[in-house]
Order: C-alpha cells, then structure tokens, then sequence
C-alpha cells in the first residue's frame, strides 16, 4: 500500500476519474474544480480578488497550447496562488497520447529533484528537534562514512579519469549535503566511480545502500565548490531521518509531513486509481515525443528524486514555507528557519553551475534563490526561491509578490515553455 493509500483510503474505483473538459484548438484542457471543491487547505479565489489579471492570466493557456501543439510537450498542467488564494488551475493536453486520455488537474507526476526541498523540510524539522545538527558529520548518524576522508583528484600525467587519493580537509556534514557542498557523487572523477565502488541493485534499500556510497571517494573538498550531487547527497539525507526516527523515510514522511499537510497525492508509488493518474513519460527524440518508462519505485524511497505529487498536494508544501513554516493553524517549522532555509549560503558559486544563469542566483538549504532577478535574466522576483526536476517539473515561491507557481510536464522538451509559463504569470500581477 502506498503512503498516499495508507493515509486516505480512497473508494472510487480503479479507474482513471473523469473530468469535464473543453477543447481548446488541439489542445484538451480541463479546468480546475469550483471553489471549496476537493483539495487541500488553499482556497481558491477570483484573480482579480488577489491582485491578478484574468484576462491576463489566459495567456498562461495561451503558451501551453502551443506547445502542446508543437509536440515539446504532451500535456501540463500548471497552477498559481497568490496571497493564500488558488487564482489559476488548469490541465491541458494529455496523461497520455496514445489512448488520448486527457490531462486531469489531479494528475499525479513524477517530481525528480522537485523530492529535495521536501527531503530538506523533513532534515530542518529534526533540527529543530535538536536530533541533528547542520554541522554534524555524517558519520555521526551513517558509522561508515567516518573512514570516507579520500578527494579524488586528477593523476599528474595520467589518462583520462585516473585519479589519486588525497585526504579530505573536513568530514561531510549535513549542511554540505543540503547545499551541495559535498562532493559526493558530484559529476566529477569519484562519482564516475561510483557504479563500480558502490552499486545499487533493485533489492536495495535506503539502510542497504547508502552506507556503500562511503567507499566513493569525494569530487573535491568538502565546502569547497557547489556541484550538483543529483541522487546521493539527498538519498543520503533520507537514511538520516531513518537512523533518527527509527522509521521508514515514506512513515516519516506520512505521519509528519504529507499527513498533516493534507497531501493525499504524494508518494513514491501509486496503486488503483492514484496509478492511473500518473501520467505517461514522454523523452523527446528526432522523431518526435517517445514513450520512455519511468517507474517509481516501491523499495528505495529516495528523498532526492524518487517521489511523485499532483499540482495542488505541492502547492500545500509550497505555501506553507509562504506562510513561514505553517499551513491551517499547524506550524510546521520556525519562520526563522525557513528563512535560514531560503537564505543564500554559497555566495557565488552556484552562478554557472547545472545550467543556472551566469550571475545574480545564490542557493539556500535545497532551493535556489535568487539574489538579483535582472542579472540573472528571470522573470521572478528578487529574494524567490524554488527548484526543478529533470521530468520537467518546477515550482517557485515568490514572497515579495505573495505568490506560488507551480508548473508540472513529464518529459518532452518543456524548458521553453517553463521560462514561458513563468513570463505569463509575471505579466498578469497588476496589484
């Protein structure tokens, strides 16, 4: 049973749940539910009612038809709140092209790397606690990584990729972890490794796996660079609240978290009716979009990549760290840590790195931030924060305009229509 199916059990029937639905050109898009409607503790209300325009804000459906008609994309569906209110909510294309199944605005995607501010939440609720402090080893909470003080570094005269081990000035700490300060498994001669000193089988477990990657030797010197550590800084992250709580990463995360946040629809895997509603992966080819599986996974819960949410159960995450740490009278985490969450902690190093923009981008605890919204050529506001995943997903939260935007495709090459969609909804603020 799923976390989601373990926390709500759900009687409709194993099919994909209808919704009406209008044909707008080639596009299918269905409309979000009447207000007061099924979901989270958000409520919805008139854009105008919250400083948006609605004529305006069409033009966020305008961009997604067309490139769901240009076939970069299969279908999205994209969702804007502003000052505590839902203002747009709208499915478009399809959950699936080859059965034309339409696209639900309950649809249920893939989030990739969209996992980590939640894995993070999850890391900063035990800091709080006083189980876990952000300068602790990992080696405090993961033994074998107290042997894990090797830097691979480029061996003089060497062929490609050979490397000699040099020791590490400082152990890896949480705090590298979350700001991807660590070196492990970060794109350079040690995670190129990785596969053979540390391989992961299906049968693996977050409590099997991760003491494996202690015998991969670090990218570079802890604290010393930001490079992205897709998969093991974060799963890493994820044994830790295990080994703390005693529970599994998915327990922990019901009963803290997703639970109490009403996020019915997250998980890392779906079963019955929530399976239908997970929608087709799509990698798009010279001959256009294929069909590409991506299972989620029933056994490795990976806090880093390997959970899946609907629009509105993100939104509910997202606008509680709007609200400082708190949704519907239950607080969550301490404004001032979600502002140390949000704050920049690697000056300008990430600037350039994994495709962020050349200057004005800074990165917090998970999320990227941005510190000057012109130098960084964006089209969100200074002091926004947020992250993306590589199914196509990506949400920011924009507290100088009180606003969330939360944008969800799977697969295909969105990226344009993401930069698009965050221009649409930019233009619409008028208050």
């Amino acid at each position: 049973m799923t976390v989601a199916a373990k926390r709500f059990a759900n009687p409709l029937p194993t099919t994909v749940r209808a919704r009406p639905l209008r044909l707008l050109f080639l596009a299918v898009i269905a409309s979000a539910l009447p207000f007061g409607a099924f979901g989270g503790a958000v409520p919805h209300a008139t854009p105008e009612d919250v400083g948006l325009s609605s004529e305006r804000l069409e033009r966020v459906t305008e961009v997604v038809r067309r490139h769901i008609e240009a076939g970069d994309v299969s279908g999205a569906v994209t969702l804007v709140a502003r000052r505590g209110h839902i203002a747009h909510y709208e499915a478009q294309g399809f959950l699936d092209i080859e059965s034309q199944t339409p696209m639900p605005t309950d649809a249920i995607f893939r989030l990739a790397s969209m996992s980590k501010p939640i894995t993070a939440v999850a890391i900063m609720m035990l800091v709080e606690q006083g189980e876990i402090r952000l300068d602790d080893p990992v080696s405090r909470f993961i033994p074998e990584f107290a042997d894990s003080n090797k830097v691979a570094v480029p061996r003089p005269g060497g062929e490609e990729g050979q490397y000699d081990l040099v020791t590490a000035t400082r152990p890896i700490t949480i705090r590298d972890l979350l700001t991807h300060g660590s070196g492990l498994v970060s794109g350079g001669l040690g995670a190129r490794a990785a596969s053979e000193l540390a391989p992961r089988t299906p049968r693996d477990t977050l409590a099997t796996y991760i003491p494996k990657l202690a015998a991969v030797p670090l990218d570079f010197q802890p604290g010393s660079l930001w490079r992205y550590s897709g998969q093991a800084g974060f799963d890493t992250m994820s044994r830790i609240v295990e080994v703390v709580s005693g529970h599994d990463y998915d327990d922990y995360l019901d009963e803290h978290l997703l639970g109490p946040l009403a996020m019915p629809d997250t998980g890392f895997y779906f079963d019955g009716e929530q399976a239908g509603r997970v929608p087709t992966y799509y990698a798009r080819t010279a001959e256009g979009s294929r069909p590409t599986p991506r299972e989620l996974n029933r056994v490795y819960f990976s806090g880093a990549g390997g959970m899946a949410s609907a629009a509105e159960d993100y939104l509910q995450f997202a606008q509680m760290l709007l609200n400082g740490g708190q949704l519907n009278g239950r607080r969550f985490l301490g404004a001032r840590t979600v502002e140390l969450m949000t704050a920049n902690h690697t000056g300008d190093m990430v600037n350039g790195q994994f495709g962020r923009p050349a200057r004005g981008i800074g990165f917090g605890l998970s999320v990227q931030v941005v510190e000057d919204s012109v130098a960084a050529r964006l089209a969100i506001s200074k002091g926004a924060y947020g992250w993306a995943g590589g199914t196509g997903v990506s949400f920011w939260i924009e507290p100088e305009e009180e606003l969330v935007s939360i944008y969800m495709v799977q697969g295909g090459s969105g990226g344009n229509l993401r930069r698009a969609f965050e221009n649409a909804v930019r233009q619409a603020i008028i208050d």
